[in-house]
């Protein structure tokens, strides 16, 4: 049970392991891109491609969606970015219940967001926990987790990647070693327990009042989806990437040039500009941006 790229790896994985893969489920097809054509998930693209059966219910709180689920008695359930909550009668169907693979070291990041949640948050690592599910979000005995350091200029984008890669391998080597007895769960300590909050677009807004330090994770946390934006001259621009420096004070959003680069005064330090995109356009270094924007230096960011 699987949707977004996250999950590819680790169904590519189970494929690869010679697990007997009776049916893979994925949310519906949906409307996407400025055309809004329907397309298919990266799970499914992928499950079509290595001739799987494919379900795709909107929900599994349905007689059909149970019968259905049932007909196929797994043995295990792995689930892994689904995006549907679990009835408790899923839970307890598998002879060797289910299996979750979540993309942070919990119990810390538990929620919908825990990638971005780590970049936000500054941490030097995070990694890949393969639980036991339970009816508290993420709160299921652990059975393995692997960790990770975190790039300083990583995003988002980058970050997920590398962990699903290893969170395929992760997930093969626990699937085995859970049905062969080899390992056993071990409980979270809850009182450790953080969560994330699902990312929206709104999110994506510059609040030059913040530091420096906290804009360009923001910069690299919402990267590439809400992606991280501020207004100049009734027009959108995105910053795609940034770093930070020095921690001087002074007006919020001030476009200056200095030979350390181009750069946006924030509540303390400067955001140095690296790549950026206009609005209606393609994304272009910073120079590249300027050679066309002359009027670009001196404005405030935001106002």
């Amino acid at each position: 049970m699987g949707t977004p790229d996250f999950a590819v790896p680790n169904l590519q994985a189970l494929a690869d392991s010679g697990a007997q893969i009776a049916g893979v489920y994925t949310q519906p097809d949906r409307p996407s891109g400025r055309g809004k054509k329907t397309s298919k998930s990266p799970v499914k693209i992928l499950a079509e491609r290595l001739g799987l059966p494919v379900f795709q219910p909107a929900a599994l709180s349905t007689n059909e969606a149970r019968s259905e689920l049932e007909t196929l008695s797994p043995d295990v359930i792995i689930v892994a970015a689904y995006g549907l909550i679990l009835p408790n009668w899923t839970l307890a169907l598998p002879t060797r219940g289910a299996l979750n693979v979540h993309p942070s070291l919990l119990p810390r990041h538990r929620g919908p967001a825990p990638v971005a949640s780590a970049i936000l948050e500054g941490d030097e690592e995070t990694g890949v926990t393969v639980m036991l599910v339970e009816p508290e979000v993420d709160a299921g005995p652990i059975l393995r987790t692997i960790k990770l350091a975190i790039n300083p200029t990583e995003t988002t984008g980058q970050l997920t990647e590398r962990l699903s890669n290893i969170g395929g391998q992760l997930l093969v080597e626990t699937l085995h070693d859970w049905i062969t007895g080899l390992i056993s769960p071990e409980p979270q300590d809850h009182s450790l327990a953080t969560f994330s909050r699902k990312v929206t677009k709104a999110d994506g807004q510059i609040d030059w009042t913040q530091t420096a330090e906290q804009i360009c994770r923001r910069i690299r946390a919402y990267h590439p989806w809400p992606g991280s934006f501020t207004t100049w001259a009734g027009r959108r621009l995105k910053i795609i990437e940034a770093a930070p420096t020095g921690d001087e004070a002074g007006k919020p959003g001030l476009v200056s040039r200095d030979p350390g680069g181009i750069l946006v005064q924030a509540g303390r330090g400067h955001v140095a500009l690296k790549t950026v995109q206009p609005e209606g356009r393609r994304p272009m270094d910073i120079y590249a941006f300027l050679a066309g924007h002359t009027d670009f230096m001196g404005v405030v960011l935001g106002a």
